[in-house]
């Protein structure tokens, strides 16, 4: 699921946090090694299996751990494995845990958790159904080792196994990997660096993760989601403030010590800020907005009008629009999979460059006869702004749009439905936009998400995209899935940028990553 949405201006300002100081910062936060932080939201799921929210995954790389994890380059790197081996023809797979690993209940890891973890989660992801299809059995050998045989070779499953898009495939304790697939997990016990502490959680105030002494770290250096995680800190703080502004001011009074994402327009004031820094990445550490259409309600059902809007974007108009600072924003990017990723590609965006007059004549030569657009746009928020910039263009080469403005949640709920929207604006991690497999727009199918986009080529596509014994044949394969994209118009890009998050210089060995890591962070 894409990130959820905030706005560009908060409500509060000056002194106004800190007059709430016991909102912000109850007793139980007061402790010299406790982390106070605000996140893009509120965690509201628990359970890692059952939605693909970014604020669950957050909480579940801290709570759980994986077989496998990928490192700041995009390779994956062993996490609870030890080792893993191959057999000569590649049907089978031995994975081995490492010594040590205790669950927070005090229980050991086993092997039969991992069968039962992976049993609940491969149905539930769409990576994880491919690697079902593909399994002929998967067993536990003993105490430690895992057996996977295979129908046909399986080229990319440490890629799925060590994923970082949500479903992550973590490892819970057999006895809560085996509740019913249609319920939720209510005991949220890991293995990982934190623990949950639900006899301190607050819902719409704050939740406790208390470092766990059990953990056995990985002897590698920490390196994004793998290598060695060591928790400096006795617990992490996750508060819930009323708006970025107001998380804002708390950092710099030195109420809270990282603020997720921070309000574009109070970057100046943070960068005045005595003991305020700001961390900016690129890559695939980026994020990517995108305006997803629907592709079963008029006038989008119609793939002619969809292509009009390839020539109505200029992803640097937008992300000036929105006052995000040039230095934070990516060159205009024609690449489905990200720019400056591995995947990276220009392949069928000739066309795509904002001609206004052009596509007034083009759009003439649809079946488009001025019916409604239905644009759904998130209040305040730095996609309404996105969206604006593209009404007005739309409106220049001849489009009726119903602008309809409601919050975040309600988004998610009308998108839910076939009918009654035609477009809303949004934006993602770039992680989870980097491969065929695993762009929103592009992996799933005609029922597997809102928008409902649907081309025959592109399922047999990703079969081969995942099948490919080489990068290199990854590479063209994914090239040709984007031009295919190019033409189905899933989505339309509107710009690849950087939201950067604030810390105090308080906090040591801060992973410099667009998810928040907070393993090996000191507070001094």
């Amino acid at each position: 699921m894409p990130i959820a949405e905030f706005g560009r201006r908060g409500l509060l300002a000056g002194g106004g946090a800190l007059a709430a100081s016991g909102i912000i910062r109850p007793p139980e936060a007061r402790a010299e090694r406790q982390l106070n932080l605000v996140l893009e939201s509120e965690v509201v799921i628990l359970d890692p299996y059952v939605t693909t929210a970014a604020i669950t995954r957050t909480f579940g790389f801290h709570v759980f751990d994986t077989l496998f994890a990928m490192d700041g380059q995009g390779r994956i790197q062993p996490q609870m494995a030890e080792g893993h081996s191959v057999s000569a023809d590649r049907l089978t797979w031995g994975i081995t845990l490492r010594p040590g690993l205790t669950f927070h209940d005090g229980q050991p890891v086993t092997a039969a958790d991992v069968v039962a973890s992976l049993e609940r989660w491969m149905p539930r992801d769409a990576l994880g159904r491919m690697l079902l299809d593909a399994r002929e059995s998967l067993t536990a050998k003993d105490a430690r080792s895992i057996e996977l045989r295979l129908k046909r070779p399986f080229p990319l499953m440490l890629e799925v196994l060590g994923k970082p898009n949500a479903p992550v495939p973590v490892i819970l304790p057999e006895r809560i990997a085996r509740t019913p697939g249609d319920q939720r997990i209510t005991e949220i016990i890991g293995s990982g660096p934190f623990r949950f502490r639900p006899d301190l959680w607050r819902p719409g105030n704050a939740m406790v993760l208390e470092k766990f002494a059990g953990y056995v770290p990985r002897t590698e250096a920490p390196d994004f989601l793998s290598g060695g995680k060591r928790v400096q800190v006795d617990s992490l703080m996750l508060r819930v403030l009323p708006d970025q502004a107001t998380a804002a001011t708390a950092l710099i009074a030195g109420e809270i010590d990282y603020q997720q994402y921070v309000p574009f327009d109070w970057i100046p004031r943070l960068e005045r800020a005595r003991d305020v820094r700001l961390l900016s990445l690129g890559g695939l550490h980026q994020f990517q907005g995108n305006f997803r259409l629907n592709h079963s309600f008029p006038p989008f059902d119609d793939p002619a009008v969809r292509r009009v809007l390839w020539k109505l974007v200029d992803q640097s108009t937008v992300l000036q629009a929105i006052g995000i600072p040039e230095r934070f924003r990516a060159p205009q990017c024609p690449s489905f999979w990200m720019c400056d990723a591995p995947y990276s590609t220009d392949a069928g965006a000739e066309g795509a460059r904002l001609a206004v007059e052009a596509a007034k004549a083009e759009l003439a030569r649809t079946s488009y006869r001025g019916q409604p657009v239905v644009f759904l746009q998130v209040s305040s928020s730095i996609s309404q702004t996105a969206a604006q910039v593209l009404v007005q263009n739309m409106k220049q080469a001849g489009f009726t749009v119903d602008e309809q403005v409601m919050d975040w949640g309600t988004v998610l709920a009308r998108r839910g439905r076939r009918e009654g929207w035609s477009i809303f604006s949004v934006y993602s991690n770039g992680v989870d936009m980097l491969t065929p497999l695993t762009h929103f727009y592009i992996a799933s199918t005609c029922a597997d998400y809102p928008g409902w986009s649907c081309d025959d080529r592109i399922p047999r596509l990703t079969r081969a995209f995942a099948d490919a014994e080489s990068q290199e044949d990854r590479k063209r394969i994914a090239a040709e899935i984007q031009g295919i994209a190019y033409e189905l118009v899933p989505n339309v890009m509107w710009g690849q940028f950087t939201i950067p998050a604030a810390y105090r210089t308080s906090l040591r060995g801060l992973m410099q990553s667009s998810f928040p890591i907070f393993w090996n962070v000191e507070k001094t």
